[in-house]
């Protein structure tokens, strides 16, 4: 099974960065290897949104609200994925969660076997 965990959440300031990270546990299971990765988040009372994804290639998609602001990025020797994120808004505050699956990068959440148990991000105007 793969374990994913997440880092680095904090509250800031309007305008502040944070860079949050997911360590697996593995990469592989069986003889598969985690394909995608993805950040989704989560505020309070609202659905889960898919943030960014990244495939074990790197080829990047982003949700049009972090598009320009947020990085996605992934060390694979490390089995580490990071989220850039810059120019911090209030409307970011959320509960962010890393995902994965074996296959190519779907949109929803259904899609991700694998999920971190999420870190906080606060940002106050």
């Amino acid at each position: 099974q793969v374990q994913l965990v997440e880092s680095g959440g904090d509250s800031v300031q309007a305008g502040g960065s944070l860079r949050l990270s997911c360590a697996a546990s593995v990469y592989t299971v069986s003889r598969y290897s985690i394909y995608c990765m993805a950040w989704f988040r989560q505020a309070p009372g609202k659905e889960r949104e898919g943030v960014a994804v990244i495939d074990r290639d790197g080829s990047t998609s982003y949700a049009d609200s972090v598009k320009g602001r947020f990085t996605i990025s992934r060390d694979n020797a490390k089995k580490t994925l990071y989220l850039q994120m810059n120019s911090l808004k209030p409307e970011d505050t959320s509960m962010y969660y890393c995902a994965a699956r074996l296959g190519a990068c779907k949109r929803s959440e259904d899609e991700y076997n694998y999920w971190g148990q999420g870190t906080q991000v606060t940002v106050s105007s």
